[in-house]
């Protein structure tokens, strides 16, 4: 069963406190897959492994160099790296990083466990996959460089700017 926390509760800064259920290991597919990012934003490459979500595709997204996860009875099964040592302080900042528009749902794993994961809500959704390669050959450099220019305000508990 897939659940998305939805928690209402605002934080000082106006957005839903996603983080309230205390996720465990988060499935990453995108941009935060790549070591560059998850250094840029958290000063480490946090332990990871291998993994996949049957049901989802990291979809192009309209206007974005990023993806975003989205369901589909023809999406087969993505793949990507679950993040199994995040500290809360780690959580408070990818919780920041990622859009707003995105929701924090556990989803099943093919190898039978669970993984949290920012889901894409539709809209603006491409019928293309997103090019994980073409993302690192053409974006990787720029966007890890803005990750870590984003990452003090991150820290600090405060949102990147939409």
């Amino acid at each position: 069963m897939t659940q998305a926390i939805t928690t209402s509760a605002p934080e000082d800064n106006g957005r839903r406190d996603r983080l309230s259920q205390r996720p465990d290991v988060l499935f990453c597919y995108g941009t935060l897959q790549f070591d560059a990012v998850l250094r840029a934003l958290l000063g480490r490459v946090p332990q990871q492994s291998p993994a996949s979500v049957p049901g989802y595709r990291a979809a192009a997204l309209e206007g974005r160099v990023y993806p975003g996860r989205v369901a589909g009875p023809s999406a087969g099964i993505a793949s990507g790296v679950v993040l199994i040592d995040l500290s809360n302080e780690e959580w408070r900042i990818l919780d920041a990083f990622e859009d707003a528009r995105y929701e924090l749902r556990e989803l099943p794993l093919s190898n039978g466990g669970w993984g949290w994961a920012y889901v894409w809500p539709g809209g603006e959704v491409r019928v293309d996959d997103w090019d994980a390669a073409e993302f690192e050959d053409q974006h990787l450099a720029a966007y890890a460089a803005r990750c870590a220019r984003l990452a003090p305000e991150l820290a600090a508990g405060r949102p990147k700017g939409e």
